[in-house]
């Protein structure tokens, strides 16, 4: 339970932790005013470990398979949303091996067949080229859809245009197509993108799929994650974005990118490619994991890329990257506030707790302060600087007496 009170007595719940089933998701309908098909998959990262939300998110349950709002833990509502346009059969997760468990909690309705597991974490470009190997194996024309399993979107409809327009893109242009969200502060936490300045007007498909007010720009470059001081020149200089970590491409024109930017991996690949669907498949996966070094695809494979566009991201978008943005969300979502019963203020404001049901907390005389309690850690910190625990996580990683906590 979640509980905030400020100079309006607001109390805010943010539900337990749960990863109890909700209705299967290929009962929902699929939009038919999306121009996705048969030949359009959707590759679902949920390998991370979100350090930033710790306590909550840990080792043995991460960010992606935590409850925070209605709906669902967070991989089960982006798998939702998107199958409301792709075919639940040509959706792939890919996670680590410690994880796939906790996919079958989330998901117990989820074809295990498109669970794909990484036997370590070596980044989003290596993890992006496994999940293009094992699809391109089922379909050489495939489209792919890559999206991160623990984001935030509030305008489901205006998302999936987003989408659709970039598979058009994907196919028509023959190029990488990303999505990016204008910042609205100077961020520290996301990669950026820079666009040329003029918006690239397209012929609109027949079909529908193309909405004339979702921009597209040719991307300039990507940068990594700034200090406070070039975020702040990002923000004023008005042709950089967030990058959201979202991708679409067709298997062709990412294949071609790994082999002249990354061909040692591009290689591997290709070998991997040879072994899927054999008995020999794992371990071949694991040797080439063994040698592998960890590299973003945004530097190791966006940056060098021939032709790279950017469609604007407005859909009410988050990656719940720290508990301020937790509660900022869940502060501005309708019928969230409700009766915090076991939680008393005296005297305190804007103070959030995060604990849970069955615990009594009073605070007196505290503001502007986020707890955040679990069964065998504790968390308090200055509202606005809950970016910072990250901090902590890396202390504790380094002290062999603490690491079991995280």
């Amino acid at each position: 339970m979640m509980v905030s009170a400020g100079r309006k007595n607001r109390t805010f719940i943010n539900s337990a932790v749960s990863t109890a089933p909700r209705e299967g998701y290929d009962k929902i309908p699929m939009d038919r005013s999306m121009i996705l098909n048969s030949n359009v998959y959707a590759v679902i990262m949920a390998g991370g470990i979100g350090s930033k939300l710790w306590p909550l998110s840990r080792k043995r349950i991460p960010k992606q398979f935590l409850h925070f709002f209605d709906g669902g833990t967070m991989i089960r509502k982006t798998v939702e949303r998107i199958s409301r346009s792709v075919r639940k059969e040509n959706i792939f997760i890919i996670t680590g091996k410690h994880h796939r468990r906790l996919i079958g909690q989330s998901l117990p309705d989820f074809d295990e067949g498109n669970i794909i597991v990484e036997p370590a974490i070596r980044d989003t470009a290596t993890c992006i080229a496994l999940a293009t190997t094992f699809i391109r194996k089922r379909d050489p024309d495939a489209v792919t859809i890559v999206l991160p399993a623990d984001h935030l979107v509030l305008d489901e409809e205006r998302f999936l245009s987003t989408i659709a327009k970039g598979v058009w893109l994907a196919r028509e242009k023959r190029g990488l197509i990303t999505v990016g969200i204008h910042p609205d502060r100077p961020e520290t936490r996301y990669g950026y993108i820079q666009v040329e300045p003029s918006v690239i007007i397209e012929d609109a498909p027949e079909d529908g799929a193309s909405d004339s007010d979702i921009a597209l720009f040719r991307v300039k470059t990507f940068a990594e994650k700034p200090d406070i001081a070039t975020a702040e020149q990002f923000l004023q200089s008005r042709d950089f974005w967030w990058n959201s970590g979202v991708f679409i491409w067709h298997v062709d024109d990412i294949n071609r990118e790994y082999r002249r930017s990354l061909p040692d991996l591009y290689e591997d690949m290709q070998n991997v490619h040879a072994f899927i669907g054999t008995d020999r498949q794992e371990s071949v996966i694991e040797d080439v994991y063994s040698w592998i070094h960890p590299v973003s695809v945004a530097y190791g494979i966006m940056e060098k890329a021939e032709k790279v566009y950017m469609l604007a991201g407005n859909f009410g978008w988050t990656d719940l990257g720290c508990w301020d943005e937790v509660i900022k969300v869940g502060l501005g979502l309708e019928g969230r506030d409700m009766d915090g019963r076991e939680v008393i203020m005296i005297d305190s404001e804007e103070v959030f707790v995060r604990k849970p049901h069955g615990k009594a907390v009073v605070a007196v005389g505290v503001g502007n302060i986020i707890v955040v309690d679990t069964e065998d850690a504790l968390l308090i910190c200055k509202a606005g600087e809950s970016q910072k625990v990250v901090k902590a996580v890396e202390m504790m990683r380094r002290d062999e007496k603490l690491e079991g906590f995280l």
